[in-house]
C-alpha cells in the first residue's frame, strides 16, 4: 500500500489550483475587450486579437515549460510565469493601441499562463497515488476553469470605477505577487531510494514502486514517432475545431449577450460558464473512463454544434444562462479528454511533450476562431456567420471521429 501523501501533497495540490485561479484571468477578456472606449478606434476583430495571440503563445509554451519544469523544477518556472503573467498586463495598460495589447497581454502574458499552467499539475499528481491521478489533476486543472467566477465580476467591478488601462495594471500587480508566492509551494516529492531516474517521476516516501514489463502489445512513442502517426494529426484538428470553438465564445460572450439581448452584465454569464466549463473538466473524464474517449468526443462534438446553431436564436436572460453553462460544459470536456486519449495512445513516458504538442491545437483554435468571430461581426453586425462557421467544424469533427482509433500495439498502460 502507498503511503498518504499528507500535508504536503495537499499544500502543493492546492497551491497549484491557486496558481490556475489567478492565470485564469484569460478568460476575462471578454469582459475587458467590451470595455475597451470607441475612443481608441478598435474593430471587433482587433478586440479579439490580443486574446487570440494570447492564446496561441499559451499553447506553443506549454512543450518548452514541460521540459523546463522537468529538468530544473516547477517552482522557478511558475515563478517566471507569474512575473511575465504580471509584467505583461502592466504594460498592456499603458497603451491604448493594438499592437501594444498584442505585445503585453497576447505574447508576454500568453507566455506567462503557458509557463504556470505547465507548472502546476505535474507536481502535485507526484504527490499521490495512481488511483488519485485524475482526482488531484482534475482539482488543480478546475481552477483554471473556475477563474471567470471570481475575475468577470472584479473585472466588472474595477472597469466601472477605474477603466481598463488602470484595471488591467491593478490584475498586474495582483496577479504578479499571488502566482509568484504561490509558485514557491510548488516542489516535487522526495525520490524513493533505490529507483533509477530511468523508472519514472519522483515518488513520495512510501510507495512501493515495482515495475512490470509492460504486455507485448503495450508500446511508449516518443514525440517524433508519435508525429508519423495519422492519430496524432487527426487528434490535432478535432482538438483545433473543438476548443476553438469554445474559445471563441468565451472571448465574446459579453458582446454577443449585448447584441443579442441587450444584456449589459454580461460577466455574470461568464461566471457561469466557468462554473460549466469546470465541470465538464471532470465529469467528461468520468464518462470517457466508461464509455471510451471517441465515443465521448462524439457526444460533445454533436451537442456542442447543436448549441452553436441554436445560440442566433437566443435573445432572452433564462436561455442564455443555460446556453452559457451547456457551451463550457462542451468546452471543458476537451481539456479533460484529449490529454487522457494523449496518455492512452501514447504512453505516459513522454506524456508532457507529447501532450504539448497535441495542445498547440488549443493554441490554433484560440488564435482562428476568436478572429474569425470578429471579422464577421465587422462585416455583418452580428456573430450568426461566426456560429454557423463553429457549427459545421464541429460537425466535422465530429464524423473524424469514425475514423480515428487508436495506433497499432498501443493501449496507454503502464503499472507502478
Amino acid at each position: 500500500m502507498a503511503a498518504a501523501p499528507g500535508l504536503s501533497g495537499w499544500v502543493v495540490a492546492l497551491a497549484g489550483t491557486g496558481i490556475n485561479l489567478a492565470l485564469g484571468v484569460l478568460y476575462s477578456w471578454s469582459v475587458i475587450s467590451k470595455q475597451i472606449p470607441e475612443t481608441w478606434g478598435w474593430s471587433e476583430a482587433d478586440r479579439a486579437l490580443p486574446y487570440s495571440v494570447a492564446c496561441l503563445v499559451f499553447a506553443l509554451m506549454m512543450v518548452p515549460a514541460g521540459r523546463l519544469q522537468d529538468k530544473i523544477g516547477p517552482r522557478w518556472v511558475a515563478t517566471a510565469g507569474g512575473v511575465l503573467v504580471g509584467a505583461g498586463l502592466m504594460i498592456s495598460s499603458l497603451f491604448t493601441s493594438v499592437s501594444g495589447f498584442v505585445f503585453g497581454f497576447g505574447l508576454l502574458a500568453g507566455a506567462g499562463i503557458g509557463l504556470g499552467y505547465a507548472s502546476a499539475t505535474p507536481p502535485a499528481v507526484k504527490w499521490f497515488p495512481a488511483k488519485m491521478t485524475g482526482l488531484i489533476a482534475g482539482i488543480v486543472v478546475a481552477g483554471f476553469g473556475l477563474a471567470s467566477v471570481y475575475i468577470a465580476p472584479l473585472a466588472q467591478s474595477l472597469l466601472n470605477t477605474y477603466g481598463v488601462s488602470r484595471t488591467l495594471f491593478i490584475f498586474g500587480v495582483s496577479f504578479l505577487i499571488s502566482v509568484s508566492l504561490l509558485s514557491q509551494l510548488l516542489r516535487n516529492p522526495p525520490s524513493v531510494l533505490g529507483v533509477s531516474k530511468t523508472q519514472g517521476p519522483s515518488r513520495p516516501l512510501g510507495f512501493k514502486v515495482s515495475v512490470l514489463p509492460l504486455d507485448p502489445g503495450e508500446r511508449e512513442l516518443g514525440p517524433a514517432a508519435m508525429l508519423r502517426t495519422r492519430q496524432f494529426y487527426l487528434l490535432w484538428f478535432m482538438y483545433m475545431f473543438g476548443a476553438g470553438a469554445g474559445l471563441m465564445i468565451i472571448g465574446k460572450l459579453a458582446k454577443i449577450c449585448q447584441v443579442q439581448a441587450n444584456i449589459q452584465a454580461g460577466f455574470v454569464l461568464v461566471a457561469l460558464l466557468a462554473v460549466g466549463n469546470a465541470s465538464g473538466r471532470i465529469l467528461a473524464g468520468f464518462l470517457s473512463d466508461k464509455i471510451g474517449r471517441t465515443r465521448t468526443m462524439l457526444l460533445v462534438f454533436l451537442s456542442q454544434a447543436l448549441l452553436m446553431f441554436l445560440l442566433k436564436f437566443i435573445s432572452d436572460w433564462p436561455l442564455f444562462i443555460i446556453l452559457s453553462i451547456l457551451l463550457g460544459f462542451n468546452y471543458g470536456a476537451n481539456l479533460s479528454v484529449f490529454p487522457s486519449i494523449t496518455k492512452d495512445w501514447f504512453g505516459l513516458k513522454n506524456f508532457g511533450v507529447n501532450y504539448g504538442l497535441v495542445f498547440t491545437a488549443w493554441g490554433a483554435g484560440g488564435l482562428l476562431l476568436p478572429y474569425v468571430s470578429g471579422k464577421v461581426f465587422d462585416l455583418t453586425g452580428r456573430f450568426d456567420a461566426a456560429y454557423a462557421i463553429a457549427g459545421t467544424l464541429l460537425l466535422f469533427s465530429a464524423c473524424l471521429t469514425f475514423l480515428t482509433r487508436a495506433p497499432e500495439g498501443s493501449s496507454g498502460s503502464i503499472r507502478i
